[in-house]
């Protein structure tokens, strides 16, 4: 088993080392032992986690930061070329290593699940570490969210299992070789990256193409994109090829999804068997996420039963359908999706879950790019709540684009009979949700930038 430091990571240097991915690769580092250094933007929690590990954390970006004995630097695509502290890097000639790689070199001679696809990879990546620690396994795992069991993103452990969320975003997931590889869906996201659905498609190939010899592909039966790639990728003599869905022709099939508040009950047939388990998270979404981590799993010899029951310890992962409390008799919940389908996915969920409650919703668009392309998708997605506020778009890394606003989704919402409620100042949201909710209500602060913040803002508020 490996888990030795590889020697260009002895004493590796993180630009951006509080985000989620790069964060997780920090984490067991530092947890093997490695001189972990790094700088991020602002204090966070996650900052002091790595801290209590051992790791120096500067804040802001700086070239003094850059110790002169680093062995490497490690960036994500999201650094820009003219970091300080790459511009440092290139006088000290140390070597600038991606995000992916480093992950790929602590995969390194352990058998590695790779959760791949345009949604669920994070909720998928969390029940299998979940599932596996508790079966005693001891797993290592670097997810993109914090488990709220375990409360932390990623660790090394001493088993011989790496379970890793692959991210298709900027290609970084060709980097890996895992022995199964889970394919959730396939479609056209990440616009600054990817021009087309054939790109799309490329790029998953390459993905699954790097599954070694014996391997397995587990991969959705019922969606459009997930079987128009198995289609492609057939004919890889090596890679064994397990599907799962509602379709008759899956070969785990999950049988029904059972809506029992915030939770699901799910039954599945499997080599030629019935398997009941629960999933702590409602919704036919979480559910076939669930089932994707169950095929994976058996794929690598660890019995179903087992399993099942393993799975039904997932309490979940920070932001993805995260109560954040009740105040008031109304109920704030934190929803992570910022794409058309995962924003239906988690309205739907939460329709199931509570029928009797009204919905209201506040979205905050993420990148001027998807809202530029997904703008009137999003906005039809809103359509199934009660009441919708929408914020100005979560710019991340991207400049503005002349002409996309938030007004793209608003339009959208309003022509699908949607009842909206512009909001540009993000500090008054908490006013405007008391001023429109009632005892029973559900509140649901949904997209992946800084609108989770809001969630005790406005719980604070009905308190008040």
């Amino acid at each position: 088993m490996a888990s030795a430091i590889p020697t260009a990571m002895e004493r590796p240097h993180f630009i951006g080392i509080g985000g989620a991915g790069m964060s997780g690769i920090a984490k067991i580092l530092a947890q093997r032992g490695a001189e972990v250094a790094g700088s991020d933007a602002k204090e966070s929690a996650t900052a002091e986690a790595l801290r209590a590990l051992g790791a120096t954390v500067h804040i802001g970006h700086a070239a003094e930061h850059l110790a002169d004995d680093a062995t490497c630097v490690v960036v994500s695509s999201a650094i820009r070329a003219d970091n300080p502290e790459l511009a440092r890097a290139a006088e000290l000639s140390v070597p600038v290593v991606h995000r992916s790689d480093a992950l790929a070199s602590l995969m390194g001679g352990l058998r590695a699940i790779a959760v791949a696809g345009t949604h669920g990879k994070t909720t998928t990546t969390s029940m299998l570490a979940v599932a596996l620690t508790e079966l005693g396994l001891d797993p290592s795992y670097a997810i993109g969210g914090d488990l709220e069991g375990p409360g932390t993103n990623a660790r090394h452990g001493a088993g011989d299992i790496f379970v890793a969320e692959a991210d298709e975003s900027d290609r970084s997931f060709q980097k890996y070789d895992p022995e199964v590889a889970i394919v959730l869906n396939v479609e056209l996201d990440h616009h600054a990256n990817y021009a087309s659905m054939d790109e799309i498609y490329d790029s998953f190939e390459t993905f699954v193409g790097k599954v070694r010899p014996g391997g397995t592909l587990v991969i959705a039966a019922d969606q459009p994109g997930a079987v128009e790639l198995t289609k492609r990728v057939r004919d890889l003599s090596s890679l064994k090829v397990v599907t799962y869905g509602e379709s008759e022709t899956a070969d785990v099939r999950v049988h029904k999804v059972t809506p029992r508040g915030l939770t699901s009950e799910v039954t599945v047939l499997l080599n030629g068997k019935f398997l009941t388990f629960t999933v702590s998270v409602p919704g036919r979404h979480y559910a076939h996420n669930a089932v994707a981590a169950l095929a994976a799993g058996v794929a690598l010899g660890i019995p179903a039963h087992n399993l099942a029951s393993a799975l039904g310890k997932y309490t979940g992962v920070k932001r993805r359908l995260q109560l954040k409390g009740e105040a008031k008799g109304v109920q704030v919940i934190d929803s992570y999706a910022h794409h058309p389908t995962e924003m239906t996915a988690d309205l739907e969920a939460m329709r199931g879950a509570a029928s009797d409650s009204r919905l209201l919703v506040v979205f905050q668009p993420h990148l001027f790019s998807r809202t530029q392309e997904l703008g009137k998708e999003m906005g039809e997605a809103l359509a199934l709540a009660d009441l919708s506020v929408v914020l100005d778009i979560y710019p991340a890394r991207e400049d503005p684009v002349p002409g996309v606003t938030s007004a793209l989704i608003i339009d959208a919402a309003k022509a699908a009979g949607a009842t909206v409620t512009a909001v540009h100042d993000k500090s008054t949201v908490p006013d405007v949700v008391a001023g429109m909710t009632a005892p029973g209500d559900l509140v649901l602060t949904m997209g992946a930038g800084d609108v989770t913040d809001l969630g005790p803002a406005i719980l604070a508020r009905l308190s008040n």
